[in-house]
């Protein structure tokens, strides 16, 4: 019995029992005595102990209790009833034919199909814009120490019963903090209404039993619904036994059950640090029930709002997608299962999204041994993993936010390693030109496959490329040959007729990332990476030398023909050939200086000898009037 005290009036809350005389007999001395709270909670099988701050909840039989919850109000005789006050502001909870006003059970018409149907994320239509303002005025109602004032102020810019449960649904989110203290401290006092408005930190029982009471005093059906959870601390593949470890709630709207979770619609807790954050997840608001039972496994399979019900059985080995797969506009994923077992050392995810969509993966907390490829509305995923045993592979997705977020994670089982598919450390996602790649202004790719295979160790790569957009481009091994200086030596990059051209020369046999970066060159700022290939090649034999160097004076539109190798043969004439454009004279320097002379074609050409020098210089002079020239190329000699 709870006493409630106001300035015109005092209502009691009780619970009406009703035994028959029978019962009463076979009850003996116990029906005499007077009802402990406590005592009559566990006779009810509400919660019973707590383990991990969840209070356990006990199945009841049906003829262990029957009862009736009663408001008595006194009150003077010429004041307006407190009640009558209330329910003017809400209309009252609907009753049976008798009066009674206990929630009906869900039934075949709340069922919707398993599995998701893809129509919608939610199990009504919704559309959020509507709630905008709504929004925005429940999270800034203040804090109230009285459950019933706190129900009235948010429900007074409601007009059905959809926007009341919506604005108790945003004052929760973003007023109620996850207590973890409390969580693993086992503290029942954090799951009273009372206390949960003075400290504003409850755990998922008192999110849920805060939302019950707040939806019945607005005069929302809603119920309280325990179970299992796929959430803080879940292992993927995990099994669940006993105590259930989570609760949330179903609201009835428009003829229909439906189903909220507000804990995880505040926020979340960060696994490293323990700390709740308060982060938004409209997703766990009338999620759609086929989507819901992906994390959710509730006590009585009818709360499921499924047809045909899920066993625990298929919700333990059942794809878990995180509530972000599915905000970020995800659709589908293959496997469907959360362990995978490797293929001749290689493991595939793939993935189907609404809209194209930027992913990267990470293999036991690394961003290697993987090969992702965007496609226009989802993304292809290889792994090798280097070692057999058990593996972790977290997949991300940016979808519009800047902000990569965790949407898949996979156990991968190898029990064969592919030493062949060793991929470069350096080789970074995605893999292969994309729609990304055309959104920064890369077109038509000569390659559009993302490996490349050269039999003598050089390929040419061309695409088209937007106007007022650089390219660079650099090529990475793993076998320490190709360092920072140099990783761009092996590739000569050409433009012609808005096509730009990279020529690629390998040192030596072996696989090999080639990273893509563009910039504008009309804005500050670093160079964006893109995508990059994967250049194989088998032939030992292979071993080229860098290009030459090329300098900031080096032309968009300049073209070298001859000499390719950057390192020129020691007491030899070296013949040069280049097209250079806006230049009024060139010129080699070696020992000597020799110039170069313009052709009927538009090449510069001449000749030069290697002779006596370590180094041989290609210069300009840009302008006729002037007599500084630049050096725009610069080549080794041999050792004699």
């Amino acid at each position: 019995m709870e006493l409630k005290k106001d300035s015109n009036a005092v209502s009691i809350d009780m619970q009406l029992i009703v035994h028959s005389e029978k019962r009463r007999a076979a009850q003996g001395t116990h029906s005499d005595r007077q009802a402990d709270p406590g005592a009559l909670l566990q006779r009810r099988g509400g919660f019973q102990g707590v383990a991990n701050g969840i209070r356990k909840w006990q199945k009841i039989e049906a003829h262990d209790l029957h009862g009736t919850q009663l408001t008595v109000e006194v009150h003077p005789r010429d004041a307006v009833p407190q009640l009558l006050k209330k329910f003017s502001l809400a209309k009252s909870l609907q009753g049976d034919k008798n009066g009674n006003t206990k929630p009906r059970q869900p039934g075949g018409k709340d069922a919707h199909a398993y599995p998701w149907d893809r129509s919608s994320l939610k199990s009504m239509p919704l559309d959020l814009r509507q709630f905008e303002k709504l929004d925005t005025y429940a999270s800034q109602v203040t804090v109230k120490s009285d459950l019933d004032e706190l129900v009235s102020d948010l429900v007074q810019e409601a007009h059905s019963d959809l926007e009341r449960v919506r604005a108790i649904w945003i004052w929760i989110c973003h007023h109620i903090e996850y207590d973890i203290m409390a969580a693993q401290e086992k503290d029942c006092q954090a799951f009273k209404p009372t206390d949960i408005l003075r400290t504003q930190k409850t755990n998922c029982d008192g999110y849920a039993g805060l939302f019950e009471k707040m939806c019945r005093i607005a005069g929302v059906q809603c119920m309280t619904v325990p179970g299992y959870s796929k959430g803080f601390g879940y292992q993927t593949g995990q099994s669940f036994s006993g105590e259930f470890d989570h609760a949330w709630n179903a609201v009835y709207l428009e003829g229909r059950w439906h189903l909220v979770d507000s804990t995880w619609g505040s926020g979340l807790v960060d696994k490293t640090t323990s700390k709740f954050t308060f982060l938004y997840n409209e997703f766990y608001f009338l999620t759609h029930p086929a989507l819901f039972i992906e994390d959710h496994f509730p006590d009585n399979k009818n709360w499921q709002l499924l047809k045909p019900p899920q066993s625990l059985r298929q919700f333990e080995n059942s794809m878990y997608h995180k509530s972000e797969f599915y905000n970020k506009g995800m659709l589908s994923a293959h496997p469907e299962t959360s362990m995978i077992r490797t293929v001749n050392g290689k493991a595939t995810v793939t993935i189907e999204s609404c809209a194209p969509t930027l992913f990267m993966f990470m293999l036991n907390g690394k961003q290697e041994h993987g090969l992702l490829s965007l496609r226009k509305n989802g993304m292809k995923l290889e792994v090798y993993p280097p070692t057999m045993g058990t593996h972790n592979l977290q997949i991300f997705a940016k979808g519009s936010s800047d902000i990569y977020s965790s949407v898949l994670e996979y156990t991968l089982k190898c029990n064969f390693v592919d030493f062949g598919a060793q991929l470069p450390t350096e080789l970074h996602q995605p893999v292969g030109p994309s729609w990304f790649s055309e959104q920064m202004g890369i077109m038509k790719p000569s390659h559009p496959d993302p490996i490349i295979h050269t039999s003598d160790g050089r390929c040419s790569i061309s695409f088209g490329v937007d106007e007022g957009i650089s390219i660079l481009a650099s090529l990475h091994g793993d076998d320490g040959l190709i360092t920072e200086e140099t990783q761009r030596r092996y590739i000569f990059q050409l433009h012609w007729e808005k096509r730009t051209e990279l020529k690629v020369q390998l040192p030596h046999a072996g696989k090999f990332a080639l990273k893509i970066f563009v910039k504008k060159r009309q804005e500050p700022g670093n160079y964006i990476f893109v995508f990059n290939y994967l250049l194989c090649c088998t032939n030992t034999k292979v071993n080229w030398p860098m290009f030459p160097e090329s300098f900031g004076n080096w032309g968009q539109d300049n073209e070298l023909l001859e000499p390719l190798s950057g390192v020129l043969p020691a007491n030899r004439n070296i013949p040069f050939k280049l097209k250079l454009h806006g230049i009024a004279k060139a010129l080699v320097k070696g020992q000597d200086t020799w110039p170069l002379t313009l052709n009927h074609e538009g090449y510069w050409e001449g000749s030069c000898s290697t002779a006596g020098c370590q180094e041989v210089y290609v210069m300009v002079l840009e302008n006729a009037n002037h007599n500084f020239y630049s050096y725009i190329l610069k080549y080794k000699v041999n050792a004699q």
